[in-house]
């Protein structure tokens, strides 16, 4: 979907794909007629933005096999979707019954993380539909902060230095701008927009920025309008923002309130859990499992906000509710000045297939129908911010 700001300029709103599991060419082809061109129909929009996730193996196939890659961008033609952006932070293996920690390997300081994305790139620049600005490639926070040493911080700054070298390469080879955005998340080490902010703003901010992921600022309990005047201040390009909400519990200690965040813990993604940083007793959990085996009288002050990617268009049952004003604020924020500080934005919630039993899709046509609202509540987010829908 596209949509115009004020100056003019183009908006590419997108969903991220990460949530449908398919690591291999087949797969991905599958899943653009089994998902993405019924979510375009559904929302009788004339093209739809995806934001694709392409693991490992099927990235290395594409970026090797003109072929391949032929089938596949005549593939997303022929149905009305286009590619500007790709998600490149799960490797592999994100739909493995346990992923937790091991989404964050390989990190920066591997050369296998450097290889990964240099072929979205190259994948990407032949993607990109012939008269988008550029494209983005999200890619994780350096990596985990549990024995993140100063040689694997070397290694990484490394291995981002050849990167801003593989990005100017593949321009100058092909015409085509790609901009790679580290995505701050809690427990990483660049956990936060104040991490970015003192670690990344030696880099070449020509080629790498920040994907600015409103979820996982709501965690951290960050102010999206500071969050993101900080970042023009350092001078980090938001490369890419990642529209997601949190699960909020306002009242943790209460037992009913513990009882219904205790269905969304679940055992396939990692689900860190913030109390209020600024209460008499600030406290910070790796897993929700562990934020509810904490004493109440131990749990800090409310609200716990925890990274569980709930449906951004509808709150969770109550007693909970999600962090859908701080998605609204950081639209605002990013889009409300003279020009976007920011032209590709993402819905991402893939965490469908791991609701609580009761709010999952229970076939294909929940889901896209789900997918298809969150579009459409998102769409009207931006519509307020003063952008209008861009036919094609």
């Amino acid at each position: 979907m596209r949509l115009c700001h004020p100056d003019g300029s183009t908006v590419h709103l997108a969903y991220c794909t990460n949530v449908h599991p398919a690591e291999d060419l087949d797969g991905i082809l599958r899943q653009l007629a089994r998902y993405a061109e019924p979510v375009r129909e559904h929302l009788a929009a004339p093209s739809l933005g995806l934001g694709l996730w392409l693991a490992h193996d099927v990235a290395r196939t594409l970026a090797a096999d003109g072929t391949a890659l032929t089938r596949l961008r005549r593939e997303l033609t022929t149905r009305g979707l286009e590619v500007v952006t790709l998600n490149g932070f799960p490797y592999r293996g994100f739909h493995q019954p346990v992923v937790k920690r091991a989404v964050y390997r390989p990190d920066w300081s591997e050369p296998a993380r450097l290889a990964y994305t240099l072929d979205l790139a190259r994948v990407l620049a032949a993607l990109l539909p012939e008269d988008a600005a550029r494209g983005s490639v999200s890619t994780l926070p350096l990596g985990w902060r549990t024995g993140w040493t100063p040689e694997r911080q070397d290694l990484a700054r490394r291995g981002l230095d050849a990167l801003v070298e593989g990005l100017a390469k593949l321009e100058a080879r092909t015409g085509r701008t790609v901009r790679a955005g580290l995505e701050p998340e809690p427990g990483c080490v660049v956990s936060t927009v104040r991490d970015a902010c003192a670690q990344l703003t030696d880099l070449d901010t020509r080629r790498v920025g920040v994907c600015l992921d409103t979820c996982h600022l709501a965690v951290d309990f960050e102010d999206p309008r500071s969050a993101v005047r900080a970042l023009a201040a350092a001078g980090l390009p938001v490369v890419k923002a990642q529209l997601s909400s949190a699960l909020q519990a306002d009242e943790p200690s209460d037992p009913a309130v513990r009882r219904a965040l205790a269905r969304f813990a679940e055992p396939r993604f990692l689900h860190q859990t913030r109390a209020r940083p600024d209460g008499p007793r600030p406290a910070r959990w790796d897993d929700l499992d562990q934020a509810l085996r904490t004493p109440a009288d131990q749990a800090g002050q409310g609200p716990w906000r925890v990274h569980f990617h709930v449906p951004v268009h509808a709150d969770p049952q109550p007693p909970l509710t999600a962090t859908g004003p701080v998605l609204t604020d950081a639209v605002h924020a990013l889009l409300r000045g003279p020009s976007p500080l920011t032209d590709h934005l993402e819905v991402e919630t893939y965490t469908w297939s791991v609701l609580p039993e009761q709010d999952r899709p229970a076939d294909d046509r929940a889901l896209i129908t789900g997918i298809a609202a969150e579009l459409a509540w998102t769409r009207d987010r931006l519509l307020a911010a003063g952008l209008r829908e861009q036919p094609r």
